[in-house]
C-alpha cells in the first residue's frame, strides 16, 4: 500500500490490507510457495534443489525461481578453496592418477587432506592440538594407547569445503548441480554476474525459463567452463574456433546433453552456454496422448507412415517437441527393418532396433579427419537402410542429404525449423532443394507450444497438381514459388478448444470420401488397394486405443508387443484378450 504495508490479494476474495512492513524481515519467504524439493546427487553429495514461487509483485520479473542449495561458505573460505585447488592442480594429476584410478575419488582424497591440515594450522594453539591429535591416533594404531575422542573441526566443514572443489575441479562450477538435474530440459548462462536460467520439464513446472541462485562471478571461471566443456567432446576453442556444438557425457548422467558454447571473442558480455538436455526414457505414443498432444487418428496415421516407409517431417521452432514427437514413434518402424540415423552431432534419435545404426558428424581442423554429412550419407547407403532418420534438418549438407535420401526410396524420418507450410516452403527452395520434390514428402506434422503445453497444431500432406485435383471441394491449398505451383493439403487439426480431428467427415464410408489423399499415396506405395489401407489404419487406430487404455508406456515392452502384431497378428490378438479375460476385462 501507500503507507509501505503489506497487501495480500487473493483469487477469491477482495485485497486485504495488513499491518505488517511490506519490506519486513522475511516477508518474501512467507508469501513464497514451495512448488517442488528434491535431491541431485554429484559426488557422494545429495544437494538439496527447490523450485518456488516468489508471491512478493514487484520483487523479480520472474515469480517462479530456482534455488540450489549448496553448503555455505564463511569468510575466507573462498580463498582457502582457491589456495587448495591450485595446490591439487600442482600435483600434476595426470602423472600421478594414471589409467583406471577414479580421477574424481583422488582429488577429494588429496583435497580433504589439504583441507584439513590447514583447518588445524590456523593459529599456534591448533597446531599443537593437531600435533597432540596425531601422536594418540599413532598410538591407539600402534595399540598402546587410546585414540583421541575429540574432533579437530566440524567433520561437515570440512566436508563443505571438498565438496565446493569438486564441484569447481571435476565438476562444471555453478552448471554442475543443474546439469545433473533430470527435471530439467535447458540451462543457459548468457553473461558474467547475471543468473543462470533454466527450463523445467513440463511436469515440473509450467515450462518457462526460471532464475536461478546460481552465476558465473569472474570472466576467468566461465571462460574455464566454456573450455572444459568444449575439450570433454574433444574441441578446443580459441580466437579463431571460438564457438562450438559438443556432446556431454558426465558421470552419472543418463541423458543426451548438448551444449553451444562460445568464448568472449563472439559473445558480447563474456562467454555464454546454452544446454539442451533429452530424457534419459524416450516417450512413447501412450505418453502423447495422455498429455493431450496428439490424437488417437494421428498416431495411427504415423504407424502407417513409419511401417510403410513413408516421409515424415516433424518442423516447427525450437522447443516445441519435434525430436520428442519423431522419437516417440519409433518403434513403428518394423523390428526387422534397419534404421540409419544420420545427424550433426546431436545423437537425439533413438533407436530401439537391433538392427539400427546411428551416425553422426564430425568436425576437425584438418579435413581428412572431417566426417560430413555427404560422407555420411554416402556410408549409410552402404548399410542398406529401409528408413533413414536425419536428425536435424536445417543447414544446407543436411537438406542436401534430405533431397538424396528421398530420391532413393527409402523411408525418410526428420525434423526440421518451420513454423508452419509457407516458411517450410521457403527453407527447402532456399536450400537449393528442387520444389518438386515436396510432393515425395507424405506427411508433415506441425507441433507448437503455448502456456507451456506442446500439441500437434496441424499436420498436412504435399500433392502433386493431379493429385489436388481429385480432393473433395474446397479441400487443398497452394502456393506459389517463382514459376512452381505447390500443392498441400490439411490431413489433421487442433482447433481454438484443443479438439483433434482429421480432415473430411469423422466416419467416411471409402477412402476416397476422406478429405485427403494419403491413403491412396500409401496404397500406391504398397501395391495395395486404398480401401486396404483404410482398413489397416482402423486396425492399427484399435490397437492405438487398446494401448492407451492398457497403459502401455515403456518402450521395450511397446516395441516387443508390436514385433509380435508383425510375427503372427492373430495370435497376438488372441493372447491379448485372454490376458484381458484373465484380468477381468
Amino acid at each position: 500500500a501507500a503507507d509501505g504495508s503489506l497487501v495480500v490479494h487473493t483469487t477469491d476474495f477482495a485485497p486485504a490490507v495488513t499491518d505488517l512492513d511490506a519490506d519486513g524481515a522475511f516477508v518474501d519467504r512467507v508469501a513464497a510457495e514451495r512448488l517442488r524439493r528434491y535431491e541431485v546427487e554429484f559426488a557422494g553429495y545429495p544437494v538439496p534443489v527447490v523450485l518456488y514461487r516468489d508471491g512478493m509483485l514487484g520483487s523479480d520479473r520472474f515469480a517462479t525461481r530456482y534455488a540450489v542449495l549448496e553448503p555455505d561458505l564463511l569468510p575466507g573460505d573462498e580463498a582457502l578453496i582457491a589456495e587448495c585447488k591450485e595446490r591439487v592442480w600442482e600435483a600434476s594429476t595426470e602423472d600421478v592418477i594414471g589409467d583406471g584410478v577414479d580421477r574424481r575419488a583422488f582429488v577429494a582424497e588429496r583435497a580433504r587432506r589439504l583441507l584439513s591440515r590447514r583447518l588445524t594450522g590456523r593459529n599456534t594453539r591448533e597446531w599443537l592440538a593437531s600435533v597432540r591429535y596425531r601422536v594418540r591416533s599413532a598410538l591407539a594404531d600402534l595399540g598402546v594407547g587410546l585414540p583421541p575422542v575429540d574432533d579437530r573441526y566440524a567433520a561437515d566443514r570440512l566436508d563443505d569445503l571438498v565438496y565446493h572443489v569438486l564441484r569447481d575441479y571435476v565438476g562444471e562450477g555453478p552448471l554442475t548441480v543443474p546439469i545433473r538435474d533430470p527435471n530439467l530440459e535447458d540451462i543457459e548462462a548468457n553473461r558474467v554476474g547475471e543468473r543462470v536460467k533454466v527450463v523445467p520439464r513440463s511436469e515440473i513446472a509450467d515450462g518457462g525459463r526460471v532464475p536461478t541462485n546460481l552465476a558465473f562471478d569472474t570472466e576467468s571461471s566461465f571462460v574455464n567452463v566454456v573450455t572444459q566443456l568444449a575439450a570433454s567432446d574433444g574441441v578446443e576453442l580459441d580466437a579463431s574456433n571460438p564457438s562450438a556444438k559438443v556432446n556431454l557425457d558426465p558421470p552419472g548422467v543418463a541423458e543426451t546433453v548438448r551444449c553451444a558454447v562460445a568464448l568472449p571473442v563472439i559473445s558480447e558480455g563474456g562467454p555464454h552456454v546454452s544446454i539442451r538436455k533429452q530424457a534419459a526414457e524416450a516417450m512413447t505414443p501412450v505418453d502423447l496422448l495422455r498429455n493431450g498432444t496428439l490424437s488417437v487418428d494421428l498416431v495411427a496415421l504415423l504407424w502407417l507412415c513409419y511401417e510403410h516407409q513413408g516421409v515424415v517431417l516433424f518442423s516447427g521452432p525450437t522447443g516445441v517437441g519435434k525430436t520428442t514427437l519423431m522419437n516417440a514413434h519409433m518403434p513403428f518402424v518394423p523390428y526387422d527393418d534397419r534404421p540409419v540415423s544420420i545427424d550433426e552431432g546431436s545423437r537425439e534419435v533413438r533407436l530401439p532396433h537391433e538392427t539400427g545404426v546411428s551416425l553422426t558428424t564430425r568436425d576437425h581442423e584438418s579435413e581428412y579427419k572431417r566426417v560430413t554429412m555427404a560422407d555420411l550419407m554416402t556410408e549409410s547407403n552402404y548399410l542398406n537402410p529401409d528408413t533413414e532418420v536425419i536428425a536435424e534438418i536445417n543447414t544446407p549438407e543436411s537438406f542436401e542429404t534430405f533431397a538424396e535420401t528421398v530420391n532413393t526410396g527409402h523411408g525418410v524420418v526428420g525434423t526440421t525449423h518451420a513454423e508452419d507450410v509457407r516458411t517450410l516452403v521457403n527453407r527447402v527452395v532456399e536450400q537449393g532443394v528442387p520444389a518438386y520434390l515436396l510432393e515425395e514428402i507424405d506427411l508433415v506434422v506441425f507441433p507448437h507450444r503455448s502456456d507451456g503445453d506442446r500439441y500437434v497444431a496441424r499436420a498436412v500432406e504435399f500433392l502433386t497438381p493431379e493429385q489436388a485435383d481429385e480432393l473433395p471441394p474446397g479441400a487443398g491449398e497452394v502456393i506459389e514459388k517463382g514459376d512452381t505451383t505447390i500443392c498441400f493439403n490439411e490431413v489433421f487439426a487442433r482447433d481454438v478448444t484443443g479438439e483433434f480431428s482429421l480432415a473430411g467427415p469423422s466416419d467416411p464410408a471409402a477412402p476416397d470420401d476422406r478429405g485427403f489423399r494419403l491413403f491412396h499415396r500409401i496404397a500406391a506405395a504398397t501395391d495395395r488397394s486404398p480401401e486396404a489401407v483404410e482398413q489397416e489404419f482402423r486396425r492399427k487406430r484399435r490397437y492405438v486405443e487398446f494401448l492407451h487404455d492398457e497403459g502401455v508406456r515403456a518402450v521395450g515392452e511397446l516395441f516387443d508387443l508390436l514385433a509380435d502384431l508383425r510375427t503372427d497378428e492373430a495370435a497376438t490378438v488372441e493372447r491379448l484378450r485372454r490376458t484381458a479375460v484373465a484380468d477381468g476385462g
